[in-house]
């Protein structure tokens, strides 16, 4: 080994803790580096890879059938021109399209779904991918959608018996496209018949020279429908919209990670350059020794800057392998959002991960050593233990010494002004850990609130809707063989929701109550189907958080949540047509919920307007607020005996399961700040050991002069009270700050705007306690050293001078 390798190992081994700080350190930036940074991977390759590949439409526009026929000034041909429109680089269309309620021959589900009429599976836009099966040939075919509401499966057979002559068609084939823009495809020889009178339309595909971002599509789906009158266009799919929902799962973690992993390159930084600085600080006696035997300046630098790398490597290789245990979980919601048999950590995010973050340590330890090598070896060798920090201190240790506090107190508060770096390094340590624990508490407090909102029941008894019969699982055709069933299968189950209402009603203890039925529909536009949440009665109280606008008043109104209002391209004061019902029903948007689930594809109305529709909601649960004075089990037990004849339970409101999204971003963030918070408390300990150390003969003086044990510990942990109260109070608004950004950036990063109920998170009863966490990390790293001072023999600190 070369005299500079020793040099190295003997600094390591003599600093074991601050090697242990350092590693520590390193481990937990490059943890939440390499979990970020593969996060931000696996969330877009897969489907931009995709979309490339397969030529995915930017947007596809959905025209009114009624508005392009050869009497009302649009013609097929006039949608075709519009690929020349400014910005288009390729379209495919016009093709016919209806919205069906198909019902498999035998028993499936019945929901509304869009069928698009196509010659081939297209080449230039929208190219769909034939997972199984062949492209339909000749009228009776159909290719089903591998993402479509029904069991994507060849030889079926669908009826439609709510059409004209009742056809049936097999499906040959199943198919998806990347950009999902319908659930079925058939020939367009086919479409006539799957086309009611007086519904229908058509469909234009479109990719632009510019498609990144929401205006840049809003702009282009402009350049499009400028030419032809107002109400042509009735519905828009950004590709944008689909690349969220494919990301959802993933992107919900890249900025709570890129935050973790600001906050440890930020400690990393600060820790090696304290260390280092400390390091040299102590140690300029055995730099002029080394001079002495031929060391060079830069070979000097180098040495500090190994007891820097050496300890920095080992956390990184811990910090790389915990980064990869950590995405095990990630990952695997992921696999099951792209259907992948394997998602796996790219080299190159870990390569880039640890070049970057020891390129740092590299670069800090090598600033902070810079002096070390400009010294000269007369003046190092010349210099003693007992620096000029002495000096320093003393006016604050006289100014000290006349408060009204015992002296070892009084020593301690003025010890952080005989080395204000050194205390400022320590502050900064304890700073970073109190901004990570007040994130993660109302980090924490936000996820309770969006899943109090994904909930949204604040009933206090809630009667379940019927179990469904084995006809369909939505709510299948409204008329015809479909409806019949339905209504039948409610028949039979005994169950009817005014009966169900009026006992509800008559249960002593009921304050208020309402009612909700879920219907599916379809949406011009939107490929899929949408949740349509009916009320009777007056839901505004069960728990839905509002983001902006108002509550439904009346029937006409709905209010849905931010990522329809973005799929949709609508906002509020707009309105949209619910299709795939008895007949179209044409709603007003009047204000935007809170609703994560079913990637916000729901609409909140009153009952009232979808009667004309779907007369017959039998598919209602039930949800009860009681009077404060009742006894919610024994409320539950008195009307169970009246909902026994009709063949429902009622159930009292439990906890809430919360979502595995939720329960792994609160494990990440408790197990990352938990390191964070260990490695500021190592960092005050690195601090007050050097300190101690250096103190050596002052506390042999001390000790002389009378000084007990615990007046001992008494002054050493005062001497970091101060630095820890005051980086807890800047660290509590920091916090505060940082969770003020991430959250609605991960709100942002899944197409939903938060309401500032989820934001507003911290009050000042956990204010206070919080900014006293900078004082406890302060003393947690204190105690060690200061025990360490306690126990030191008077004799031995006064020899070691």
């Amino acid at each position: 080994m070369s005299a500079l390798g020793k040099v190295v190992r003997s600094g390591v081994g003599r600093r074991r803790v601050q090697t242990l700080v350092i590693g520590l350190t390193t481990m937990v930036a490059v943890a939440a580096s390499v979990l970020g940074g593969t996060l931000l991977v696996v969330s877009g390759a897969p489907f931009e890879d995709a979309f490339t590949r397969r030529h995915g439409a930017h947007l596809s526009v959905q025209f009114d059938a009624g508005e392009v026929s050869e009497g009302s000034g649009v013609s097929e041909g006039q949608l075709a021109e519009t690929k020349d429109a400014e910005g288009v680089s390729a379209a495919a269309g016009p093709f016919r399209t209806a919205t069906v309620t198909p019902q498999p021959v035998g028993a499936g589900p019945a929901w509304p779904m869009t069928v698009v009429g196509r010659g081939d599976p297209g080449r230039d836009v929208d190219e769909l991918t034939l997972l199984d099966g062949r492209w339909p040939a000749r009228s009776g075919e159909i290719v089903l959608s591998a993402d479509s509401p029904l069991a994507p499966t060849t030889g079926v057979e669908l009826a439609f018996p709510d059409l004209p002559g009742g056809p049936t068609l097999t499906v040959v084939g199943v198919a998806r496209s990347v950009t999902l823009t319908a659930d079925a495809w058939g020939v367009p020889s086919q479409m006539p018949a799957l086309t009611a009178p007086g519904s229908g339309g058509y469909q234009m595909l479109y990719r632009f020279t510019r498609a990144g971002d929401d205006a840049q599509i809003a702009a282009g789906g402009e350049a499009v429908t400028q030419s032809l009158s107002p109400g042509t266009a009735v519905g828009r799919q950004s590709w944008l919209t689909v690349k969220r929902n494919a990301e959802r799962d993933t992107a919900l973690y890249v900025p709570f990670l890129i935050a973790f992993g600001a906050l440890g390159l930020v400690m990393s930084v600060l820790v090696v350059g304290n260390v280092v600085a400390s390091a040299v600080s102590a140690g300029t006696r055995r730099i002029g020794v080394l001079k002495a035997v031929g060391f060079t300046p830069g070979q000097v630098v180098r040495a500090y800057v190994g007891q820097a790398l050496g300890p920095a490597g080992v956390g990184t290789a811990f910090g790389v392998l915990a980064g990869h245990l950590l995405a095990v979980p990630v990952l695997a919601e992921t696999e099951e959002v792209y259907g992948t048999a394997s998602l796996a950590i790219a080299p190159w995010v870990d390569l880039a991960v640890i070049t970057g973050v020891l390129g740092l340590v590299a670069a800090t330890a090598a600033a902070s050593a810079w002096r070390a090598g400009r010294l000269r070896s007369v003046d190092a060798l010349a210099v003693g233990r007992t620096a000029s920090a002495e000096r320093r201190g003393r006016w604050a240790a006289r100014l000290a010494g006349r408060l009204p506090l015992p002296q070892p107190v009084a020593l301690g508060l003025a010890r952080p002004f005989a080395g204000p770096v050194r205390a400022l390094a320590m502050g900064a340590a304890i700073l970073s850990g109190a901004v990570a624990v007040t994130f993660t508490v109302g980090m924490g407090a936000s996820l309770g609130q969006v899943m109090k909102a994904r909930a949204h029941d604040a009933a206090a008894v809630t009667v379940p809707a019927p179990p469904p019969d084995l006809g369909p699982r939505g709510p299948g055709p409204r008329t015809g063989r479909g409806s019949g069933e339905r209504a039948a299968g409610a028949e039979q189950a005994g169950v009817d929701p005014d009966a169900v209402a009026a006992a509800v009603k008559a249960a002593a203890g009921t304050a208020r109550y309402y009612s909700a039925a879920k219907v599916r529909a379809t949406v011009s536009g939107l490929t899929g189907t949408v949740d349509v949440i009916a009320f009777t009665g007056d839901a505004s109280w069960g728990g839905y958080a509002m983001v902006s606008g108002r509550w439904i008043d009346e029937p006409g109104e709905t209010v849905v949540p931010t990522s329809f209002l973005t799929a949709t391209g609508t906002r509020i004061g707009d309105t949209v047509t619910l299709n795939g019902l008895a007949e179209p029903v044409t709603v007003r948007i009047v204000g935007e919920v809170l609703d994560p689930r079913n990637d916000g594809r729901q609409a909140f109305l009153d009952a009232s307007t979808l009667t004309p529709a779907h007369p017959d909601l039998t598919d209602t649960s039930h949800h009860i607020s009681v009077t404060p004075d009742t006894d919610v089990p024994h409320y539950v037990e008195a009307l169970n005996k009246d909902l026994a004849p009709l063949g429902l339970t009622a159930v009292a409101r439990g906890a809430d399961a919360g979502s595995d999204v939720a329960a792994t971003l609160n494990a990440l963030s408790v197990i990352l700040t938990l390191m964070l918070v260990a490695v500021s408390a190592l960092g005050v300990l690195n601090g007050v050991l050097l300190d101690t150390r250096e103190r050596v003969r002052e506390l042999g003086v001390h000790k002389a002069l009378g000084m007990t044990p615990r007046q001992t510990i008494a002054m050493v942990v005062t001497s970091v009270g101060v630095t820890g109260l005051v980086a807890g109070m800047v660290g509590v608004p920091l916090g505060v700050a940082l969770h003020g950004w991430v959250i609605p950036a991960m709100g942002d990063s899944v197409g939903l705007r938060l309401p500032g109920s989820v934001i507003a998170v911290y009050h000042a009863a956990e204010l206070i306690p919080l900014t006293l966490g900078g004082l406890l990390i302060a003393t947690l790293g204190a105690l060690l050293p200061a025990g360490w001072a306690a126990r030191a023999r008077t004799a031995t600190a006064l020899r070691t001078e």
